[in-house]
């Protein structure tokens, strides 16, 4: 991470937002895509997709380019991924400025079913080259709101999905049974509870509730501290009913999950929110990220926190990915007179108290 933080460490909201959309084999990403670039929230989009799936986009497309990128009748460009990722990225980026391709303004990222989402995060957090260029606006999970529940005891990697997501889209729900989509929503809710869960309807979602997920809004121009951070959904005390889709059913998540059965892969998530109010010394918590990391790093899902640390008056902003941090990021302004610090945590076979109790040692004085 680091030991200095200076307001050059500040992320630039001008940089492109990149998304990423991932979920399960057959919960509809492609789908959910299609249509999604039809409306006007995903205007001039760059779409980057390792393949083009089952149902595919060969109705939106007009016309070959090359470097396997398509232009669609939308106005978007679909580019499937030819090597890496990194490869794929700085190309289409290069592309843009040379005038070889429309100047879009967003990159959505489309996993195959079965991927882990962390090697796409920690790739957009750790080349430099894509760091200036691109910053992580969110990640976008669909959830089958009929095999859903199947998927999550069968395949780890379903979770994983779900778990880190910043938006949960629940598709066919027109299929399933309102039990069926009760409890499934119960389950997302204990498993994440910081995720709005958006129901699609064939395939059908308003864009604009999937995108600027980010720390920064460009339609705020200012970093969007409690939309990204969401430290609210861990708190009882502090739920929103209007934001928070009935989150305190959700909010026992760490103590109650020795009650499910020890054979769901989610029984070994845990979701919890951090806050401290005194001020952080920064050497210290850098030593206790550094700690955490290096012990723990395969089971850091992700970290995502707004830290008051002494000596500055504005907060800093730091997220991570398992073994991978982003450099931190000193924001412009406090969001409202809330001052504590938060730091939400989403692991896999840790131990809340035993965190909670190294983070106690970081503040100042």
């Amino acid at each position: 991470m680091g030991t200095a933080v200076s307001r050059d460490d500040i992320a630039p909201e001008e940089r492109l937002p990149a998304s990423l959309l991932t979920g399960f084999l057959g919960s509809g990403k492609t789908t959910l895509l299609s249509k999604l670039l039809r409306q006007p929230a995903l205007a001039e989009t760059a779409v980057v997709i390792n393949e083009f799936g089952e149902i595919g986009l060969d109705h939106l497309l007009v016309e070959n380019a090359p470097e396997q990128t398509v232009l669609l009748d939308s106005g978007c460009l679909c580019c499937s991924i030819r090597g890496d990722l990194i490869d794929t990225l700085r190309s289409l980026f290069r592309r843009r400025v040379k005038g070889e391709v429309p100047p879009f303004k967003r990159v959505v990222i489309e996993s195959t079913g079965l991927a882990d989402p962390a090697p796409i995060l920690q790739t957009l957090m750790s080349d430099p080259l894509l760091a200036d260029r691109f910053r992580l606006d969110g990640v976008i999970t669909t959830i089958d709101a009929v095999n859903g529940m199947d998927q999550l005891d069968r395949h780890f990697e379903s979770v994983k999905q779900a778990a880190v997501a910043d938006r949960l889209v629940l598709t066919k729900t027109d299929l399933a049974t309102p039990a069926q989509l009760a409890v499934l929503q119960a389950r997302l809710r204990q498993l994440n509870p910081a995720a709005p869960q958006i129901l699609a309807r064939q395939g059908e979602v308003d864009g604009g509730a999937l995108f600027d997920a980010g720390l920064f809004n460009p339609a705020l121009k200012t970093p969007d501290v409690q939309g990204w951070l969401r430290a609210e959904a861990y708190d009882p005390r502090e739920a929103d009913e209007d934001h928070g889709h009935a989150h305190h059913h959700g909010h026992g998540h760490a103590h109650e999950q020795s009650a499910l059965d020890p054979n769901r892969h989610d029984a070994h998530i845990r979701a919890f929110c951090i806050t401290a109010e005194r001020p952080l010394d920064w050497q210290r918590f850098t030593r206790f990220i550094e700690t955490l990391i290096a012990r723990d790093g395969d089971r850091l899902l992700r970290i995502k926190g707004i830290l008051n640390v002494d000596g500055f008056d504005t907060p800093v902003a730091v997220h991570g990915v398992q073994h991978l941090f982003h450099p931190p990021a000193l924001l412009p302004a406090w969001p409202d007179a809330d001052r504590r610090s938060r730091l939400v945590l989403i692991v896999k076979d840790l131990a809340e108290p035993r965190i909670r109790q190294e983070f106690s040692s970081v503040t100042a004085g």
